[in-house]
């Protein structure tokens, strides 16, 4: 058995920090580490390609193009300067246009540490609205690029999230993860700061898991004066500071002044820290488009500071020869387990809107990550030995780009948000060719080919295959998860008589309900005609594989849905009961109620000037009031039962209407939601929630989510690491919920889940209350620079959102298992691949296979009896991720998805063979023939992961989870390990 090898990886390894490349720090002065850097938004106030070429200069003068030209242009004049670069998206756009001896000055400009990578991903992600799985995803495309490009010199070693609004714990974990020796940020709370400022504890040991150990702990430094440099020293051609005027015979001269503010200045920042070094941001948004003038004034900063004080030793520094610096210092720090959430910069301006801003583009996000793990896992069953680039490139650059903290975030302005919008949807139509092209290759031998489509307008009940592809059809459904599952099919029809049949010509049982009337008058559903939805199970789908069904429009007679006289959907364990008003309560065998409803926020309205007069926006959630609205006092409900679902349609007004639905086999109650267009004519921005009221006792806790992984407690009105006062109850008790919201009693040992299908803002302002924002139209900006009121507007009328929520209620025993693989399933939901059906399904049969499936489960060779014995993939393990990446090379992930103590069974470590990996044919299209394990990114062997150790008050070292490599993959509760493995098609 061949291990990969460097030489196969491309990596070279290199001392940990380049000696050379780092300034002489001296122990007995303070060190003050200037830091030249430029951040660059991928899209905020510009689009992307507009801040790039630097067009558009009526809104922002910024062009980052002449930024790395004129940065290169500065460093090569004097060898003791130094740049950092953060953002990939923007610099490898800039590299491609480079010529070949343009690109050697800047590798040697990078081997010598002048010119550094931080961050390194291919946007600065947000840590709210963003999941795991993009975010590893991005930082995995960023980081192949430079390491691809520029070896170990290029790696960087310093997580940089100095913009984003607030920081999550999960993130810590994953650059802990990823081998990053520490992070840096600018934003946090206001009263957060100040404490830490007061204890000197601006630096501290983050505890990045509760199930990880040290290995996701990270040392973390809040960046003093934000990102930007001290008051009085931007020399900047977009600032107004006085530059260093050092002729004596000038009226202006100086020096001396500039000197003396600015010792002032490093004295006071310096009696905040623990260490005889501290780091100054010397840039912000798009500085250095004239590198000059910054380094031209900073070199004379330098030269008359170190000539005036000889207590002080200023450098030109990076934040990894910072860290290093401090890390000799061997100081011990304070530690740090919950997240910097919510974030406040005054009393009045909670940043907790932007939880929810622009719910569609939201959604679109999540859908992107979807297909691109499907496309992604079609690729690298097929596409062995290609070389170069990948048609799904295009895809992992878009959702790169759709992490930006100011793209999934919502707070854009509208004309950048459709321009993220085009690019997804340009991209996914790309990958969606690619996956054409792999669907082929598996279908059958070539010889024919079948036209793919993707149907993405699902959520507005429209499809052209199924609407208009003539009388027969073929849906493919897809399974990207790494276990059977079984799904409810569903997409929309004509009138008439249908049959659905499986790959052996057994037909299905299959329902026809009536698409709402809500949905029918939505304007982008033009020109479809269809008036139900046809609804079918595909039970146990292939694990990484899919199932073709043959779909047939028998005749055009149609026999009228007609509601049920009942009032309640469900069984005897799980139900939804329609009450007097129209509202629906569920009820769980086991005395667990949830009555769900509608209610909104008031915006409040103001000038901006002044903490108490902030408005909401898109930024900042700021209700007029603590008091809700309810949307409406009562609602209509319209009842259907049939075979397959059963459903109620709700309308609660003309711009608020819900499907509240239970599929048969299932036991969580679906609430499909459909809010907007929001009125606003009585001159009132809204923000609109969905509340579930329960019988349990909470005692002013729940819990959410972290970027989709690990549960964090959170407690009404509280802070773990200060004393909080809270100005604004609603938005300071807000949080991001990515992937749910979780209430429990623990004296009863029940529970409420509300799992969602996008990020959003979520609260329990209430003892047994929980609810989640699924929409906001405002009419006025907070005035944190995106100049637009949240007013989002489509078809000549206010933008209308459609979600779903998923509701899991009962005894808590169990329930976490239930949640976590629900959880799975709706983030990976199996992908419906539609196809025109030819003459009828024999040829179809005849002519394609039906039914393929990755993961073999040696149903053929192995008596059943033993097959739960022999599975593959354990089930509290997933593949996370299956990705080809170079020649006959596939990035390969496994990820425990589950915590401790959550489930008795379930959260117990788990082991994958070794052996049943290589020899035993896991996979049924390609064979693996080597493997080496690396680092969560996918950039480095995880062997040569050598992190900066740091000492912490605390009693006992944590535990590590082993890194250490073995022949069997075995995983930790939440542990994600990756290999990079070669192969051959089989």
């Amino acid at each position: 058995m061949e291990e990969i090898t460097s030489e196969h990886y491309n990596n070279v390894t290199v001392g940990k920090y380049r000696t050379p490349s780092c300034p002489a720090v001296d122990p007995s002065k303070l060190n003050i580490h200037l830091v030249p850097h430029t951040h660059d938004d991928v899209g905020w106030l510009k689009t992307v390609d507009q801040y790039y070429y630097g067009s558009n200069t009526g809104i922002q003068r910024a062009g980052v193009q002449y930024i790395l030209d004129s940065v290169i242009e500065a460093l090569l004049k004097k060898p003791e300067r130094r740049f950092i670069y953060v953002e990939t998206a923007f610099f490898w756009k800039w590299w491609l246009e480079q010529d070949v001896e343009m690109q050697q000055t800047v590798k040697d400009l990078i081997n010598q540490g002048r010119l550094e990578f931080i961050g390194g991903a291919w946007s600065m992600n947000d840590e709210a609205a963003t999941h795991y799985h993009s975010t590893v995803d991005q930082f995995s495309w960023g980081l192949r690029k430079l390491n691809d490009t520029f070896g170990a010199c290029g790696r960087p070693h310093i997580g940089w999230q100095i913009d984003p609004f607030g920081h999550s714990r999960e993130m810590a974990s994953l650059f802990a993860q990823m081998g990053y020796d520490g992070l840096m940020f600018g934003r946090l709370d206001y009263q957060d700061k100040e404490n830490r400022i007061n204890t000197k504890t601006l630096e501290t040991m983050w505890q990045g898991s509760a199930n990880l150990g040290a290995a996701s702990d990270l040392f973390t430094t809040v960046l003093y004066n934000g990102y930007g440099a001290p008051p009085g020293f931007c020399f900047d051609v977009l600032c107004a500071d006085t530059p260093f005027i050092d002729d004596k015979r000038s009226a202006d001269y100086n020096v001396d002044q500039k000197v003396q503010d600015f010792v002032n200045y490093v004295r006071e920042q310096a009696s905040h820290y623990t260490s005889s070094n501290i780091i100054l941001t010397m840039g912000s948004d798009f500085y250095y488009q004239d590198a000059n003038m910054w380094y031209k004034n900073l070199d004379k900063l330098i030269k008359y500071v170190n000539a005036a004080d000889s207590s002080l030793n200023v450098i030109y520094s990076t934040p990894s020869c910072y860290l290093k610096a401090v890390n000799d210092e061997g100081l011990t720090y304070t530690t740090k387990e919950d997240d910097f959430f919510p974030y406040a910069s005054d009393p009045n301006s909670y940043w907790t809107g932007y939880f929810t801003s622009r719910p569609t583009v939201k959604r679109f996000e999540r859908l992107g990550n979807n297909f691109l793990q499907v496309a992604k896992q079609l690729e690298a069953m097929t596409q062995l030995g290609q070389q170069g680039e990948s048609a799904l490139d295009s895809l992992r650059e878009a959702m790169g780009v759709m992490q930006h903290h100011d793209a999934v975030t919502g707070t854009e302005k509208q004309h950048v948000a459709q321009d993220y919008a085009r690019l997804l949807s340009s991209a996914m139509e790309e990958a969606r060719e690619a996956a054409e092209v792999a669907l082929n290759n598996l279908l059958s031998d070539g010889s024919t080919k079948v036209e793919v489509h993707n149907c993405l307008e699902l959520n507005v009940s429209k499809c052209d295959v199924s609407e208009n592809g003539g009388d027969r059809f073929v849906v493919t459904v897809y399974n990207p998860i790494s276990h059977p599952v079984s799904h409810v099919v569903r997409f929309p029809v004509k009138s008439g008589t249908y049959t659905v049949q499986d790959p052996s010509g057994a037909e299905q049982l299959i329902q026809l309900v009536p698409i709402p009337d809500a949905v029918l008058k939505l304007p982008e559903r033009e020109p479809s005609t269809a008036t139900h939805d046809l609804v079918f199970r595909a039970v146990d789908l292939p694990s990484l594989g899919f199932r073709s069904y043959y779909v047939t429009r028998v005749s055009d007679a149609f026999e009228e849905v007609t509601p049920s006289a009942d009032s309640s959907i469900g069984d005897a364990n799980l139900q939804a009961a329609v009450g007097s008003d129209g509202k629906v309560t569920i009820i769980t065998s086991d005395g667990v109620n949830v009555i769900q409803d509608f209610m909104y926020y008031e915006g409040f309205i103001g000038d901006n000037w002044g903490s108490d007069h902030r408005s909401s926006g898109a930024y900042i959630f700021r209700p007029k009031t603590s008091d809700k609205f309810e949307v409406s006092d009562s609602a209509t409900a319209v009842v259907y039962k049939g075979e397959v679902v059963e459903e109620i349609h709700q309308t609660f007004s003309p711009w608020v209407s819900q499907i509240v639905r239970i599929n048969k086999g299932e036991n969580h109650v679906e609430l499909e939601w459909l809010v907007g267009p929001i009125p606003i004519d009585d001159g009132n921005g809204k923000e609109v929630i969905s509340t579930f009221s329960t019988n349990l006792a909470t005692d002013g806790l729940f819990y959410t989510d972290s970027n989709g992984r690990e549960l964090l407690e959170r407690k009404r009105d509280f802070r773990p690491t200060w004393d909080v006062s809270i100005a604004e109850p609603a938005a300071g008790n807000y949080y991001p919920v990515t992937s749910k919201i979780v209430l429990r009693d623990a004296a009863k040992g029940q529970e409420v889940a509300v799992l969602n299908d996008r990020a959003q803002g979520g609260a329990s302002l209430k003892d047994s209350e929980a609810e989640l924002m699924v929409h906001r139209r405002l009419l006025h900006d907070d005035a944190f620079g995106v100049g637009e009121a949240l007013n989002e507007t489509a078809y000549a009328q206010g933008l209308v959102a459609r979600g779903q929520h998923y509701v899991v209620a009962g005894a808590t025993s169990g329930l976490a298992a239930q949640e976590r693989q629900l959880a799975q399933r709706k983030l990976l939901s199996p992908w419906l691949f539609f196809s025109p059906g030819g003459t009828s399904l024999e040829e179809w049969q005849n002519t394609y296979k039906m039914e393929v499936g990755v993961l073999l489960y040696y149903m053929k060779i192995l008596a059943m009896v033993l097959l739960k014995l022999l599975k593959i993939v354990p089930e509290n393990i997933q593949i996370l991720t299956l990705e080809p990446w170079k020649e006959n090379t596939l990035l390969l992930r496994f990820e425990h998805i589950f915590e401790k103590n959550e489930d008795a069974e379930l959260s117990q470590p788990a082991t994958i063979s070794y052996e049943l990996i290589v020899f035993q044919d896991i996979f049924s299209t390609f064979s693996v023939t080597s493997s080496h394990q690396t680092t969560l990114a996918g950039n480095q062997w995880l062997e040569d992961m050598n992190r900066l150790v740091w000492k912490t008050g605390t009693a006992a070292e944590r535990q590590r989870v082993s890194s250490e490599e073995s022949r069997d993959v075995g995983l930790d509760p939440m542990q994600i390990v990756t290999y990079l493995v070669t192969v051959s098609k089989r």
